[in-house]
């Protein structure tokens, strides 16, 4: 019975943590969206702080990706293909494995 439980925890932490990195892809990509366009915030350090640290945190998964997939005329598929892979993730390991 507590193995179960236990099995339970880790699954929907597991989960949760997939579905909190797949919105802070989508909101750098956001955010990387609307500097291409020319939308900057003016110079802040909290803002500054909050940019570096999604840089830091979806660059390393997202650059995976971009030595797979070729760039096709300046449009970056790469999140599409990594939000869909986490998504791959989540169902094959925590769904299927981990809940049985």
């Amino acid at each position: 019975m507590v193995l179960a439980s236990a099995r339970t925890q880790i699954a929907e932490y597991l989960s949760t943590l997939i579905y909190v990195y797949t919105l802070l892809i989508i909101l750098y990509i956001v955010i990387q969206l609307l500097f291409s366009v020319g939308v900057r915030p003016p110079y802040s350090r909290t803002v500054d702080v909050v940019l570096g640290f999604l840089r830091d945190i979806c660059e390393p998964f997202l650059r995976i990706f971009r030595r797979v997939l070729p760039s096709f005329g300046g449009f970056d598929f790469s999140p599409i293909l990594a939000i869909i892979t986490l998504q791959i993730v989540n169902t094959i390991v925590v769904h299927d494995l981990i809940h049985g």
